[in-house]
């Protein structure tokens, strides 16, 4: 089978070619059907998190969907032909084993779920990372509630999933969002309004503010805007540090939560909000030999779009 393998910070992709790997007892043997291309994997590249890695070398892709062709002794959920989905875990595939830029991928069979009649590889793919984060930002640390007043700060690829999540949920939906190219987009979805500051929106008394961005202030903004008691839960890792006032904290009795990539049974719900069109995934599909080309794209910020290797 072929291959794309990260041998060493700075170092390009490597294309290899191997044996196909063989399941252990508790493993699935999946074909790669599509894989999404993640600005983490730029992380591994660069030195950033690549102490996150389980060795190097290493075949990186972490958001992978595809078909089951064996299964290990000791599995039985599974069987060969079942259409899955691998959700993104630091031990798992692209992160501490092989991921899914290859032909084929061995996967422990506790990860996987599977995935809706009738999705698409490739727009099932988003939801095993990005998709699966904007679900538990929004309902599991959020606790949305129909007919809330809603705060996105960012509208990137975890706040485009949010503001279709909430929306979902019943909620009234308001951006905060620096680059105003975005703008419309966000109101095509449904938002009510957009603003570079999510400050602007204070007389609104939000309920819940999710911060994708974790960039600059954004967090310090999030505490002067939310309503006296309002939630917010931070997600995004822009910055390493930041300020909030203090006082606005402890009089306005604010809710700070962290929230981070979730779990199996998040995984399932945001396929079936998914599969039944309540979020869509905004994807642009590439090639197994695009997928260097497409990781330089990502780095230097030119996809417009979720980039899916479709195989």
């Amino acid at each position: 089978m072929k291959a794309w393998q990260f041998t060493a910070v700075g170092e390009p992709l490597t294309k290899v070619e191997s044996e196909d790997p063989t399941p252990g007892p508790d493993d699935v043997l999946v074909e790669t059907g599509a894989v999404g291309l993640c600005h983490s994997d730029i992380g591994f590249m660069d030195g950033t998190i690549t102490s996150l890695l389980g060795h190097v070398p290493i075949t990186l892709g972490h958001e992978i969907v595809g078909t089951v062709v064996e299964v290990g002794s000791n599995v039985t959920e599974f069987a060969a032909g079942d259409r899955i989905g691998i959700p993104a875990t630091t031990d798992g595939p692209g992160t501490a084993i092989n991921g899914g830029y290859a032909q084929k991928v061995v996967v422990p069979a506790r990860l996987p779920v599977t995935l809706p009649d009738g999705l698409s590889f490739r727009d099932a793919a988003p939801a095993t990372c990005s998709g699966r984060t904007a679900y538990r930002a929004v309902h599991t640390a959020g606790r949305i509630e129909s007919g809330m007043k809603v705060g996105i700060i960012g509208f990137g690829g975890l706040g485009f999933f949010g503001v279709q999540i909430a929306l979902a949920a019943g909620a009234t939906v308001y951006v905060s969002e620096l680059n105003e190219s975005r703008w419309a987009s966000a109101t095509e979805l449904g938002a009510t309004a957009i603003s570079k500051d999510i400050r602007d929106f204070e007389s609104e008394e939000l309920d819940l503010i999710i911060d994708f961005a974790g960039a600059g202030n954004t967090l310090g903004s999030a505490v002067d805007a939310i309503r006296h008691g309002g939630r917010i839960v931070e997600v995004g890792l822009g910055s390493d540090t930041t300020s909030i006032s203090i006082p606005n904290l402890t009089m306005k009795e604010v809710q700070i939560v962290g929230s981070s990539n979730g779990t199996k049974e998040e995984a399932r719900a945001i396929l079936e909000l998914f599969a039944d069109g309540s979020v869509r995934p905004n994807t642009e599909q590439i090639t197994f030999d695009d997928i260097p080309a497409g990781l330089h794209r990502l780095e230097e910020g030119s996809a417009d779009a979720r980039l899916i290797a479709v195989y």
